[in-house]
């Protein structure tokens, strides 16, 4: 196995320089606050268990951030909403979420001194919900989902009703918020620096925010860049229709307005006992794994792996770590309860579809044809 990371930020004079004198002089610093350790994650070359030694990807593993890699987008909406003056001295920050941007969030509070509640559902691991509560976060639980919106509309709704009661409250929005896109420019920097080339992004979707942020900067450096977005079955964003959903972290059953769709050369949908099988099997080959968008990124990027040329440059963006998982994916009763399989691997290559309205997709699908579903005309918006 071969990792690189980078120990400082990154700023516009050290683009100039080649990635590898970067890396050579970068080192590990003490850290005198917790918000010193998120950023300058390493990147891990992932072959097996999707490929022999000759065919793989490079996988930013975010899940080395304290909480994962929200921790980005939570500290930087934070810091911005003060500096605008948006979110004063010691109000409370209010936000819907199905864990990762909650870990985040509570470490924003305890860096600024914000109280922080969070609005989350059923689905969330109860882990998850001990963890944010010692990091001094308060958890409310939604009961019913939203008839159109689900669980996330259900919860945007209860987090406008603590917006109304706490007038100085601030709300980051991840779903609309600009900075959730602009939070993840250091990331491309990062894998600029430690990768120097890169042919493919592989990352997954739920607010849109990495993918778009990420996408947007590496765009430009290398303007054929191709990004491809990893979806869940069940998810609205790129056009299928709303169903229950068993995939945390990735999917949506709103259209959140950070989705870049003309950034996107194709989009895969993958079933939970797609991810489920991936997420165990890197676990096993490569000691390095994580939750449902890990898995689903890297079924995608391994196949990618071994249809592209070889000499392709293929970064996956690794949300986070197995730890919160352990009760759910890593979890065979939870597994079969839910009927997922652990016994059947995922097929060699996905299935294709020409259109996102042809066909609703139940296992791991393939389609070139992006469309912004909440656009009147549905028109594709396929980068030429």
């Amino acid at each position: 196995m071969h990792t690189f990371s980078v120990a400082q930020p990154l700023d516009a004079h050290d683009l100039q320089v080649a990635p590898g004198q970067l890396l050579t002089r970068s080192a590990a610093v003490p850290s005198h606050s917790p918000e010193a350790l998120v950023g300058n994650t390493p990147v891990l070359w992932i072959d097996a268990p999707f490929n022999g030694a000759d065919r793989g990807f490079w996988a930013k593993l975010e899940g080395c951030n304290p909480g994962g890699i929200k921790d980005r987008t939570a500290l930087y909406m934070i810091d911005r909403a003060r500096r605008r003056g948006e979110l004063r001295e010691g109000a409370m920050v209010i936000e819907s979420t199905s864990g990762t941007l909650g870990l985040g969030l509570a470490l924003a509070g305890t860096v600024y001194r914000h109280p922080v509640t969070l609005v989350s559902d059923p689905g969330m691991e109860p882990i998850m919900h001990r963890l944010l509560s010692a990091y001094g976060a308060r958890v409310e639980t939604v009961t019913r989902p939203h008839p159109v919106g689900g669980w996330q509309q259900a919860r945007r709704e209860r987090v406008a009703q603590l917006m109304a009661a706490h007038r100085e409250a601030y709300s980051p929005d991840q779903y609309n918020n600009p900075d959730n896109v602009s939070a993840y420019a250091g990331l491309a920097h990062e894998l600029i620096a430690q990768l120097g080339r890169i042919d493919v992004l592989v990352a997954s979707v739920g607010t849109g925010g990495h993918s778009a942020g990420v996408a947007q900067v590496l765009r430009r450096y290398f303007p054929q860049l191709r990004v491809v977005g990893v979806d869940t079955i069940g998810s609205t964003i790129f056009g299928q229709p709303a169903r229950p959903r068993v995939m945390r972290g990735l999917g949506s059953s709103i259209y959140p307005g950070n989705v870049a769709y003309e950034q996107f050369a194709e989009v895969h949908w993958v079933a939970p006992t797609e991810a489920v099988w991936a997420a165990r099997a890197l676990a096993r080959a490569q000691y390095a794994t994580g939750g449902w968008s890990v898995g689903a990124v890297a079924l995608v990027a391994g196949w990618l792996a071994r249809t592209l040329p070889a000499e392709t440059r293929i970064a996956a963006i690794f949300p986070d770590g197995p730890q919160r998982y352990f009760d759910t994916i890593y979890n065979d009763d939870y597994c079969i309860a839910h009927g997922l399989d652990l016994d059947v691997a995922p097929p060699q290559e996905p299935a294709q579809i020409t259109h996102p309205h042809s066909s609703e997709v139940s296992s791991w699908t393939r389609c070139t044809t992006i469309i912004n579903p909440a656009a009147s005309s549905n028109v594709p918006v396929n980068p030429a």
